[in-house]
């Protein structure tokens, strides 16, 4: 074994270490052309490793340890993009492309137009940002506007290059698609039927679940890859000029992976055969495509042609048409929805459509059965609506033997036994028992930890079906008093082991990590409450309109139909149904219980647009103290204070979590990032702050305790 040499030398070979293994991992992940063997390649990593362990401050940010081991993570932060993720306006046949070809054209007053297509990844939408060269930060797409900061886990993608090459020095931003391989994702999910896990639904979803796991070394065991396919902002400037066929050519030189079968081509004829070519081709692929992404070529016309508020004129994503498949339909079941909707469900032979098996297909009501003529034991034709959800688009009665039986809706629920009945104007079924149904409780419940809703992470729909089946809660109001049973919630069975049949509990570890999470949502922002309630009609959008305009809980509580109306995006529909969800005694009470527990029934910096009018006077100064997560007091200037602020946390705050504290900031109107540059605006450091304070010190970076932080979001 070599020898550990002094600091200097060492310093000298850890920096040959790292260019050479960055240099030999480009070769094997990138461009599948590796020049050494994997034996070859492990001595120099084990070589690292060994060097690194005697020099831990010898450590950087480039080296390619980072990708292996890693604590896990509390939670997530969140990165606001400074330019949008917007989506793509979706193009559905030939002439939608003709369509946007016109538009485009009509636009630049006639100018030549050339177009890059680009294969359409179906995998998750990522941005990495890198500082001197050097990977520092990278994000989900999230809603466009604000994402998840999942840096520590895109280290462990091998093909994302933690150190760019060519000697880059200018901050960068790119962005492109993180995926699983159709082979690896195969052999993914028969690794989690051997251990008894239930496999991934497709490869999109199992390289989203991977990327978004606490356990950064959960995601280094994945086959996840990556496709980059753009360059944003250089220098932290948005690119304005060029062209987008020479940044992919950019992306490749600097040593990101970019998708190979990227065309330019002089018109949209060509674009529109390009489309067809992989619309037939598509399965040859050893990754999963859903379209055709075209794009105007040069990066000045996209400049000129713009965006809409939610996708930009210059771009659209071809989407090939839907694949349809034959299959029989051995079973109709209903599933029991948290509103009690009862909806028929088809059980289908397995069968292989556009990248996964798909078992179960919705029918949506009686009518629809009826209007289908689907019956038990037809054959019928499949497919996935947007390559996403499976639907049954008509029946083969000419391949029928007469063993076919016709559907009926049940009388009764099954899932409580109560009457099942069809209220007259509505296509749907509905259980008549609200309270006592443990379906629609169950899916309550569900839709009650959900991300949009409380987003009690570790609460799945079999914890949640099992908690009630226990008897340890009846509803969302007791997940707050599981820590007085944490003996019993310890004990509860989830399921049996698939070889020995033994029972698998939740055990003390996972207790006590439930219980943090649910005691981690008190200080959530009524928005999410709101959601989490499962109110008819109102969705995550309505939910933050409502909270943002009433400020507090009580005041939408006793707001009437009028009044709900004239708040912006609010109808008639929504209206109505808000009054009658706090009509009803038992939501009532339920709100009490939460309220009783902790849950906070406020909105960070919201308005006052109730009955009392507080704020709906212009210059009149505010009378209300709002307060944000973890009891902050927050001033008339608090807003004005954080906007187009980006901040950093740091070490161990006492008043709030690292989460919290991101999310006041985020709802403020500013950007909580997770490392510090130049553009840092100030960071907040707690007890026992690390690298991040000594980095701002070294930048020059205001740097602001605790009280201080508090002090300026109270003015």
């Amino acid at each position: 074994m070599p020898e550990i040499p002094d600091r200097d030398r060492a310093r000298e070979e850890l920096a040959r270490l790292r260019e050479l293994i960055n240099y030999h991992n480009h070769r094997y992940h990138v461009l599948d052309d590796p020049e050494i063997s994997d034996e070859e390649f492990d001595a120099l990593f084990r070589r690292l490793l060994e060097l690194e362990e005697a020099y831990p401050d010898l450590v950087t940010p480039d080296s390619p340890s980072r990708r292996v081991g890693g604590r896990p993570l509390e939670s997530f932060g969140t990165v606001v993009h400074r330019v949008p993720m917007l989506s793509l306006a979706n193009a559905f046949s030939e002439e939608d492309l003709r369509a946007f070809d016109r538009r485009v054209r009509s636009l630049l007053e006639g100018e030549p137009v050339e177009y890059v297509a680009e294969l359409k990844i179906d995998g998750l939408s990522v941005t990495l940002r890198y500082e001197d060269g050097v990977f520092v930060q990278g994000a989900t797409r999230g809603d466009g506007t604000t994402g998840e900061d999942v840096t520590e886990n895109l280290r462990r993608v091998k093909s994302i290059p933690l150190r760019l090459m060519g000697g880059v020095r200018e901050s960068l931003e790119v962005r492109g698609e993180v995926y699983i391989p159709v082979r690896e994702f195969e052999e993914l999910n028969e690794g989690r039927r051997r251990a008894g896990e239930p496999p991934f639904a497709n490869p999109r979803n199992a390289a989203a679940g991977s990327v978004r796991q606490l356990d950064p070394s959960v995601t280094a065991s994945r086959p996840l890859d990556s496709f980059f396919y753009s360059v944003v902002e250089v220098g932290g400037a948005p690119v304005t000029r060029g062209a987008q066929d020479r940044n992919l050519k950019l992306l490749q030189n600097l040593g990101f992976k970019v998708n190979p079968e990227w065309r330019l081509l002089p018109d949209i004829g060509a674009v529109i055969a390009y489309c067809r070519e992989w619309r037939d081709r598509r399965h040859t692929l050893p990754y999963e495509i859903d379209g055709v992404v075209v794009k105007v070529n040069s990066i000045g016309q996209q400049q000129r042609l713009g965006s809409t508020s939610s996708a930009p004129r210059w771009a659209v994503a071809y989407k090939f048409p839907a694949e349809e498949r034959e299959t029989r339909v051995e079973d109709i079941v209903v599933n029991v929805g948290r509103t009690g909707a009862v909806t028929p469900v088809a059980k289908l032979e397995p069968v292989r459509i556009a990248g996964s098996t798909v078992s179960r297909a919705a029918l949506h009501n009686e009518d629809y059965v009826r209007e289908k003529d689907i019956r038990i034991g037809d054959w019928v034709v499949v497919r996935k609506a947007g390559d996403v959800i499976p639907e049954v688009v008509r029946s083969l009665p000419e391949r029928r033997t007469g063993r076919e039986r016709v559907f009926h809706m049940p009388r009764t629920c099954p899932a409580c036994g109560a009457r099942v009945v069809r209220a007259e104007g509505e296509a749907v079924h509905r259980c008549v028992n609200p309270l006592g149904c443990p379906a629609q409780r169950a899916e309550g419940l569900i839709h009650f930890a959900s991300r949009g809703g409380m987003d009690i992470e570790g609460m799945g729909d079999v914890l949640a079906v099992k908690l009630l089946e226990s008897g340890l809660i009846r509803d969302a109001a007791d997940l707050y008093r599981l820590k007085e049973r944490k003996g019993e919630l310890a004990g509860l069975e989830l399921r049996k082991a698939p070889k020995t049949g033994k029972p698998v509990r939740l055990g003390e570890t996972l207790t006590a990590k439930l219980l943090e999470a649910v005691e981690r949502t008190k200080q959530r922002p009524l928005h999410r409450l709101l959601y989490a309630l499962g109110i008819p009609f109102v969705g995550e959008r309505v939910s933050r309109v409502l909270a943002r305009h009433f400020g507090r809980i009580d005041r939408l509580m006793e707001a009437t139909e009028d009044e709900l109306t004239a708040v912006s995006e609010v109808g008639p529909k929504i209206a109505e149904s808000v009054v009658q969800f706090f009509r009803e005694p038992r939501n009532r009470e339920l709100i009490e219980r939460l309220r009783r527990a902790g849950v906070n029934m406020e909105e960070p910096g919201a308005g006052t647009g109730g009955r009392d009018g507080l704020g709906a006077v212009p210059g009149r100064p505010r009378q209300l103290e709002l307060f944000g997560p973890g009891g902050v007091s927050l001033g008339p200037g608090a807003a004005a204070a954080i906007a187009g602020k980006t901040v950093v946390f740091t070490g161990t705050l006492e008043r709030l979590s690292r989460r919290e504290a991101e999310e006041l900031v985020v709802s403020l109107g500013g950007r909580a990032a997770s490392s510090v540059s130049s553009r840092t605006d100030f960071v907040v450091a707690g007890a026992n702050a690390g690298s991040k304070l000594d980095r701002a010190r070294e930048l020059g970076v205001p740097v602001l305790d605790e009280e201080e932080f508090l002090r300026l979001l109270r003015g």
